[in-house]
């Protein structure tokens, strides 16, 4: 028995040292500081516009409006985000009221922009990235191409003020909206649908972003792709663009590879309607040196690269066969723009949405062969200038009076461009 006096001491409980394992994430600050800074800025952008009554018209100042964030000794997430950026938005009501008019949602865009990181998509000079959905494409643009935008934004998305004396003689402000493009056309245009603009700033270098809907497929895959001027000065792709993946043919490819265009009748009076409208808004705006930018989905290829890739996948994939049925090919996720996918119906090859693939015509009935077209307009952002009148006037020099160089006036690129793409079609 136990001395009274005697203290008992509680017995100490060995406990296992807990290791926690850390989550792997792709780490991209070091090599893309500018997509983190990016993401955080649409994020922070959207929710402060969530705060922000939608203005019952737009103004001019909204034309020239613009926010900006400068963040210093950043700790959160550093990780993935520099300790000291900037972020600024342009004309944050006209880009949110031009998402409206392209049926974008602010919530859908801030899931494609910022949910993950985005893809970079080719090899060119300066940033090109697509949203991880494919839905949305941001490209560097340069500070002279941001001002290039704001001189025609208020026109791709005009509003007017007159000043009106009523019958009591007191002045009032009567705002009229002309909206004379994208309004007009209800959104029903090749133009690019130019859905937002930005700067960041990272380590005192800027780099401006200009954000747009995809010309291509979400999920349909291009097989063949053309960039289209109407001159037949140097517009053949090079060696070295030839033997890339998926090259960007030009027009004398075009000419060579006698390609056509197969669409019904009535396809290919709605397309030259909007071009029709399209040109003449840019001869309006002295804009020169524009494309047709087209990519090619073959059906029939599809279905057999589909085929191949079912074969090799069913024996290692077969008791996931039902529940990979619910989710569309190349879709990474049903949120975002591309989350219109709640239908459950999936897709096969050819087919698609429109109202997410707007720039899609599908070819006629009957046509040689089953294809889709994805038809847009690019580089929209050179107005004919001196430097421009310059470069026609050696390239003249150059190749004769008579050839068909790319950098003429925007009368006559015009007219070319509007010949040839009607010649496009079969």
């Amino acid at each position: 028995m136990s001395s009274p006096s005697a203290v008992r001491v509680p017995h100490k409980r060995k406990t296992k040292m807990k290791h926690f394992v850390q989550q792997k994430v792709e780490v991209f600050r070091a090599g893309e500081p500018v997509s983190s800074v990016l993401m955080w800025g649409v994020n922070h952008s959207i929710n402060d516009l969530s705060q922000v009554p939608v203005p019952v018209m737009l103004l001019p100042d909204d034309f020239r409006a613009s926010t900006k964030v400068k963040v210093n000794h950043h700790l959160f997430n550093k990780e993935n985000l520099p300790g000291q950026f900037k972020f600024k938005e342009y004309c944050p009501q006209v880009f949110r009221n031009l998402r409206e008019r392209f049926g974008i949602e602010d919530q859908d865009f801030q899931v494609s922009m910022a949910r993950s990181p985005p893809l970079k998509e080719g090899t060119c000079e300066g940033m090109l990235l697509a949203s991880y959905d494919h839905t949305l494409v941001v490209k560097e643009i340069s500070s002279e191409e941001v001002a290039e935008m704001h001189n025609i934004l208020s026109e791709y998305h005009q509003v007017t003020h007159t000043l009106r004396t009523d019958a009591s003689g007191i002045s009032s402000v009567n705002v009229i909206v002309t909206n004379r493009h994208v309004v007009t056309c209800h959104g029903s245009t090749l133009l690019p649908q130019f859905l937002a603009m930005y700067r960041v700033t990272v380590e005192s270098e800027d780099t401006y972003l200009l954000v747009m809907r995809n010309t291509f497929s979400h999920r349909l895959h291009v097989h063949r792709k053309y960039d289209l001027k109407g001159s037949l000065v140097s517009r053949e792709a090079t060696f070295k663009e030839k033997v890339k993946e998926l090259p960007t043919y030009k027009d004398i490819d075009f000419m060579n590879n006698m390609q056509k265009i197969y669409v019904c009748d009535e396809e290919k009076e709605s397309f030259m309607d909007k071009l029709n409208r399209d040109i003449e808004f840019m001869v309006r705006m002295r804009i020169m040196d524009y494309s047709l930018l087209l990519g090619i989905h073959d059906v029939e290829r599809a279905e057999r690269e589909e085929e191949e890739m079912e074969m090799e996948s069913s024996d290692s994939e077969e008791e996931h066969d039902e529940s990979s049925q619910s989710v569309l090919p190349g879709s990474t996720s049903p949120e975002g723009i591309a989350g219109y996918m709640n239908s459950f119906k999936p897709m096969g090859p050819g087919e698609f949405d429109p109202y997410v693939d707007v720039y899609a015509i599908e070819s006629a009935i009957g046509a040689p062969r089953r294809e889709v077209y994805f038809m847009g307009l690019i580089d929209v952002l050179t107005q004919y200038d001196t430097k421009k009148k310059a470069a026609h006037a050696a390239k003249a020099v150059k190749h004769g009076a008579g050839a068909e160089i790319s950098t003429v006036h925007p009368e006559q690129y015009a007219k070319r461009f509007r010949e040839f793409i009607t010649n496009i079609f079969a």
